[in-house]
C-alpha cells in the first residue's frame, strides 16, 4: 500500500559522502544521491543559501531534493557545503568569500560530475547560491540554471548579460512575498538576460517554508531537468524512512 510523501519522507537512494577538492587547495564536504537501481537521467548540483545566516547543504529544500528526486525522477543530486560552511556532514575548509572564492567550490562540484560521467548537469542555486551560480556557473558541461529566490546581491549586470553568449536557459522561481526581490522586480532585473524565465510563485516566501511550496519547487525543477518525470507522485509504494529532526 502506498504511503503519502510528507516533509520528512526519505526515499531510497545510493547516498555517498563526498570530499571535493578545489583549485585553490580546499577540501569541501558533500553528498551524492543516486537512483538505487537505474542510471540517472539528469544531474542536479545544488548551491545553498547564505552560510552566514544558516545556509548549508542541508537547507530544507535542497535536502528534500536529495531525499526524493533519485527515487521519484531518476535524478542524481549533488549537494556540498561551500567554503567555511558546516552541516551534519562536516565543515568545509576555508572561509566565506562573498560569492568570489565560492566559484572554485562550484567548479569542484561540476568537475566531480564530469569525472563520474553523470548526465545533463543542471545547477540549482538558492538565495546566495543563485549569485554563485550566476557569477561562475556559465561553463561546460552545465546545461542550464534554476534559481530559487534570487536576490541578485553579488551578481553584476555584466555577469548576467554574459550568459546570453552561451544561451543556457535560466529559470527563476521567485516567491510572491520574497524579502529581497519580488517577481515584477525580478523580471526587470533579468530583462538583460534574453533566455531568462521568471516564474512568480503565489503566496511563497524567500525560504519556501511549507510542504505546498516545496512540492511546487521540486515539480518545477523536474519539469525543466527531466520533463517526462513531472509532475512528481505524491505517494510512494516502497521502503520509506522518516527523518527525525523535522
Amino acid at each position: 500500500m502506498a504511503d503519502s510523501i510528507v516533509a520528512n519522507s526519505v526515499l531510497p537512494a545510493r547516498r555517498e559522502p563526498l570530499r571535493l577538492h578545489t583549485e585553490d587547495g580546499l577540501t569541501l564536504v558533500g553528498e551524492l544521491a543516486l537512483p538505487v537501481t537505474r542510471e540517472p537521467v539528469a544531474t542536479i548540483v545544488t548551491v545553498h543559501p547564505l552560510p552566514t545566516h544558516g545556509g548549508m547543504m542541508d537547507s530544507h529544500v535542497l535536502r528534500k531534493m536529495a531525499w526524493r528526486l533519485p527515487a521519484l525522477a531518476d535524478i542524481a543530486v549533488l549537494r556540498f557545503n561551500s567554503r567555511g560552511t558546516t552541516s551534519a556532514a562536516g565543515t568545509s575548509e576555508g572561509a566565506f568569500d562573498e560569492a568570489r572564492g565560492e566559484g572554485f567550490d562550484l567548479r569542484a562540484a561540476i568537475d566531480e560530475v564530469g569525472r563520474r560521467g553523470l548526465p545533463d548537469p543542471w545547477l540549482v542555486g538558492w538565495s546566495f547560491g543563485t549569485d554563485v551560480v550566476l557569477k561562475h556557473g556559465d561553463v561546460d558541461p552545465v546545461r542550464g540554471a534554476i534559481l530559487l529566490s534570487p536576490p541578485l546581491r553579488f551578481t553584476t549586470e555584466p555577469e548576467l548579460t554574459a550568459w546570453n553568449a552561451g544561451a543556457r536557459p535560466v529559470v527563476c522561481l521567485v516567491p510572491e512575498l520574497d524579502d529581497y526581490l519580488v517577481p515584477d522586480a525580478a523580471r526587470d532585473r533579468f530583462a538583460v538576460l534574453s533566455q531568462a524565465e521568471v516564474r512568480g510563485v503565489s503566496g511563497a516566501k524567500h525560504l519556501w517554508v511549507g510542504e505546498k511550496f516545496v512540492k511546487i519547487v521540486l515539480d518545477d525543477i523536474v519539469a525543466v531537468v527531466a520533463p517526462d518525470r513531472s509532475p512528481l507522485p505524491v505517494e510512494w509504494d516502497g521502503p520509506m524512512e522518516r527523518w527525525s529532526d523535522l
